[in-house]
Order: structure tokens, then sequence, then C-alpha cells
């Protein structure tokens, strides 16, 4: 296929970035449907066969033909009618599918990029690691999320959240291509090489619109000396976007390196699955023994304490006293950190202490508004609160600093829509592959249900209860932080109908 931005009625599909747009704003739709649909723009009147689609869909693999029904069913439903009221894809019987409608290819110079905000904007790109130790990649990663987070603390700047940068990670893209899938002006881009105790570290600093080189700069160092590069590039890109210094307050650095990349490494497994959390907590327990100053793995240990309750599905009280205790600790340790004050905050709604958990929301807010997991868990929490409309804007906030984000912001987006009576739209963010097969199903039946769709709502019971067999609604509604009764019953009549445990 030549090119990979498709213009059809008021949609845009891209297919390198992997994104749909209905005029300018952004689609939820599943992977394989987003692969139907770049099979038909590739070939628009033409009649694709069953067989070629279910290729593009599910190269490799053999399928039911009943998963391509399903799929272009979905498809459909995300579509809508076209302008005269047909359908965009049209069935062929006994053959396969046709699309309806013309496709156009704009260039990229007729593309409209995304509004930049009222600030300077930037990105900090996957640093790469250019030893020819593959174990040094996890050391280019942190050094990235570390600028990352030291540059979204600086008043005055908007800061891309590092799971977006990181969908970028060893794909050759244009600069200029990122700057407009993120939204950004500026791009910060670098490598780094760690060896026999020195590290060299190459950064500069892009404007993307423009094509120009703000600034550039080697460093050669010891390793002790990490750290205080890491600064010394932060007020570097802090004098050329803002022209002026400013005193942020200062970050709780480990004291110890084999720490360090123990927190780097762990951070990564949190979300994967309850495997890979155990590696994780494997680590950050290490870690914190190496360096019992060390606020940041504190903080993920404390995460992973409570995710482990979450998973587990076990009695709430051991896992959740552990980690508010080990959440105290990384506040305590570093009450500048925004990451630690967010997650006190959260695990303090669940404890029902809420105006402390809401001061401490505030504080992270204070500190870092750029740091999109704040904004995320917030909305989880106001939304449960009653405060839904709210919790719609912070999710959305959250999505725009982190626009390809880790699968729970999917589950906190549906959350909120059901919540908002809003099930077309939770059905269509809970299905997608990010987050469909966690437990946020328990939303996805809760809003099929709604909806009517009762089949399918007690397939994907059925299928929620296998990964979840001990859940009960009454123990869910006694754990989750409400603070309004309406909502806890909007929620409970949508799994009462959909047929989830009493």
């Amino acid at each position: 296929m030549q090119g990979s931005r498709f213009a059809f009625g008021p949609f845009v599909l891209d297919s390198g970035a992997g994104t749909l747009l209905r005029n300018d704003l952004p689609v939820a739709v599943g992977y394989r449907a987003l692969k139907l649909l770049e099979a038909f723009v590739g070939r628009p009147g033409e009649i694709l066969t069953k067989a070629e689609l279910m290729d593009a869909a599910w190269p490799g693999t053999a399928v039911e033909e009943g998963n391509l029904t399903v799929q272009i069913a979905l498809l459909r439903k995300v579509l809508g009618p076209t302008a005269n009221g047909g359908q965009w894809i049209a069935t062929v019987p006994r053959v396969g599918y046709r699309f309806t409608v013309a496709v156009e290819q704009p260039g990229d110079a007729t593309r409209k990029p995304l509004s930049l905000p009222g600030k300077p904007s930037i990105a900090v790109l996957p640093f790469i690691n250019v030893s020819k130790d593959p174990e040094q990649e996890s050391f280019a990663d942190g050094l990235t999320e570390d600028l990352i987070t030291d540059l979204s603390r600086i008043p005055g700047l908007f800061v891309i959240a590092r799971n977006s940068v990181f969908a970028y990670k060893g794909k050759a893209v244009d600069v200029r291509r990122i700057a407009e899938d993120l939204g950004v002006r500026y791009l910060l881009e670098g490598s780094a090489r760690r060896a026999a105790g020195r590290v060299r570290i190459n950064a500069q600093l892009v404007d993307a619109v423009s094509g120009d080189h703000l600034w550039a700069e080697r460093f050669d160092r010891s390793m002790e000396d990490v750290f205080a590069v890491q600064d010394e590039v932060t007020s570097k890109i802090m004098q050329a976007l803002l022209g002026r210094l400013h005193a942020s307050p200062p970050r709780n650095r480990p004291s110890n390196l084999e720490a360090y990349d123990l927190c780097v490494r762990a951070r990564k497994l949190m979300d994967d699955s309850p495997q890979t959390a155990q590696e994780a907590h494997l680590m950050l327990t290490r870690a914190v023994s190496l360096d019992p100053q060390y606020a940041e793995a504190y903080r993920w240990l404390a995460m992973n304490h409570w995710m482990g309750w979450v998973h587990s599905g076990g009695p709430a009280e051991p896992a959740r006293e552990v980690a508010l205790e080990l959440a105290r600790k990384a506040v305590a340790i570093d009450p500048n950190d925004a990451g630690c004050r967010w997650i006190l905050a959260y695990l303090l709604a669940y404890e029902r202490s809420f105006a402390e958990a809401d001061k401490e929301f505030a504080t992270a807010i204070e500190l870092d508004p750029n740091e999109a997991d704040t904004w995320a868990a917030l909305s989880d929490i106001a939304v449960l609160g009653g405060r839904v409309e709210e919790g719609l804007e912070h999710i959305r906030k959250a999505f725009r600093l982190n626009p390809f984000p880790a699968s729970w912001y999917y589950l906190t987006l549906g959350q909120a829509q059901y919540a908002a009576r809003e099930y077309t739209a939770a059905v269509e963010t809970l299905r997608r592959d990010e987050t469909y097969r966690t437990s946020s199903r328990r939303f996805l039946a809760a809003s099929l249900a709604q909806l009517g769709r009762l089949d399918e709502a007690r397939a994907e019971v059925e299928l929620f209860l296998i990964g979840n067999p001990r859940f009960s609604t009454r123990h869910w509604a006694a754990t989750e932080p409400f603070r309004d009764a309406a909502t806890l019953e909007h929620f409970i009549d949508g799994y009462r109908k959909a047929g989830l445990p009493e």
C-alpha cells in the first residue's frame, strides 16, 4: 500500500500510527477491525473475499468465519451510516465485502495537525542504547523516563507521558510526523552508552515545526554523575524553551545504581500480568533493601502490593495495609514527587479517607500538572464519587498527555462512559485490544446489558469469571470507594442485568 493515510467522509485512517479520526477526534476501534479497515480503504470499490479479509486481520492464523462476521459488524457500528444513510461496507453474498465510498490519500502537507497547547510542548523520544550490551537497554529507557519526569515538573511546559513516547521505540519515523501525532512542537532525542563505570550521553532538542536544532550536547562522565547529567540536560532544555531558570523542588535520587536498575526494570512489568507483577515485586523488594531511602522504589512497591490484592480477589486488609504504609513512606522520603503523592491519594480513597485523598491529589497536580497518571487515577475516584462529568474531563486530559497509554486508562474511560450512560461508547472503548482481556470486562458486560444485548453480556460475564472466579458484586461494591449512592446503584443494576454473581 502506498502511503499510510486514507481519508473518507469525516474519517482519516492513519495505518502507520494505527489511529482512526472522525472530524479530527480519535475513534475507539479494535486492532482487528482496524486491520480490516486498512484492507478496505486500500482497495475501495473492489470486492474483497472473506479469505483475503481474514488474512489481513489474522495473518498466518486459522480462524472461524464467524470471527470475521463479528469484526465487520463492530466496524460498521464504529463507522455508523454514510452521509446518505447507506453503509460504508456492503456485503457481497457468498463472496465477501466491498467498501462503497471513494477514498483519498492526503499528503502530509495537507494533514491537519493536532492543536498545540498554549505553552511550550515537548516529547522525549526513547534514548537509543548504542552499547553492544543489550542488558543496557533498561538504562537507556530509565534515562528517558527520568528526563520526562524532570521536565514535566517544570511550570510552563506541556510534556507527553512515557507510554506514548515508547510507542515509537525502535521505529524509524520522521520527527515532524511524531510531533504531529503527539501534538507537540519540540522533541528531545538522544543516545546513551554505559561501560566500564562511565556513561556517554548525546542529546539534542529539535523544533519539529521549523526543523531547527535548538540545542545539542555530548556528556562523557563517570557513572556516579549520571543524575547530575540528567539535571543538566533538564536545565539546558528549560533555558532553551522558557528562557529562564526555574528552581524546581529537588528530586529524591537513588544512592545505589543497582537499586536504580532494578526499579527501572520493575516499573515496566507492573501492568503486564499477575506473573510479571510477581517479578516486579522481587525486583522492588531488592531495590529498597539496597537503598532504604529510594522513594520511587517504595511507591512502585506500594502499587505492586495493591495490584496484587486487586488481581487475587483474596483477603483485602493485609495487602491494602502494607500498600498504604509503603506509599506513606515514599511520600515521607520525597514529598516533592508527584508520583508518590497520587499513589498515596489513590490508596487513601480506597480506605475512604476522602479528605486526605483529595488533598494529596491536589498536591500531586500542583507539583506536576503533566503527570497523566494522576489525572487518570483522579478520574476513577471522581466517577465513583458521583462527579461523572468531572471524571470524564480528567480522563480526557490524561489521554491528551498520554495519547498511547497503558490499558487501565481505557478501563477508566469505559467506566466513566458507563457512569455517564454512554453505553455504546463504553462498549467501543472496552472492546479495544488494549483493555479487552482485563478485568474491564465487568464494565463491558454491564454496558451490553444496559443496551439490551443480553446474550453478549452473558458471554462477557463467562469470560470475566474465568480470570476472576471469586468475584462477587457485593464484595466489589463494599471495597470500591463510592461516595454516591445513585452511582453505586447504577453499576449494581448493570451487573445484575448482565448476570454477574451477587
